[in-house]
């Protein structure tokens, strides 16, 4: 089946404010990308998931989710966060070698299209942050 006719799905991973739940979330976005038949989109999609869901437990305090939405070819990762602060934005004179200071760079290197809204979510303030994957 083209990938353009699957239905569309979405999941949601609620994660505490703890650094091993950016290994949690790369592991389950791995399982659900192989139980929809896209193990093509894996790799890039982990990566982008590491990076907005890193960046949501280091710099906030508050508990965190990773949402995973398919719809019309599109895969969209977002992470919440409780921080209603913006994200910073990308710096292209990062060196994406580094180990930190290299998220938003890699984020809008490896998708096709990001961005971020604040958000409301069960009485608290936050931001969502997102990009997309165009299956190819």
């Amino acid at each position: 089946m083209p990938e353009n006719d699957r239905e569309p799905w979405e999941y949601w991973l609620h994660i505490p404010n703890d650094p091993r739940a950016v290994t949690v979330s790369r592991h389950t976005l791995r399982l659900i990308l192989t139980a929809h038949d896209l193990p093509h989109l894996t790799d890039t999609a982990e990566l982008l998931a590491t990076e907005l869901v890193a960046n949501a437990v280091r710099h906030t305090k508050g508990p965190a989710a990773l949402r995973v939405l398919w719809a019309d070819g599109v895969l969209r990762i977002g992470a919440w966060d409780a921080s209603p602060e913006p994200p910073d934005p990308p710096d292209p004179a990062v060196d994406t070698d580094r180990e930190e200071g290299r998220g938003f760079t890699l984020i809008r290197a490896c998708s096709d299209l990001w961005g971020w809204q604040p958000l409301a979510r069960h009485g608290s303030r936050g931001k969502y942050v997102w990009c997309d994957l165009v299956a190819a």
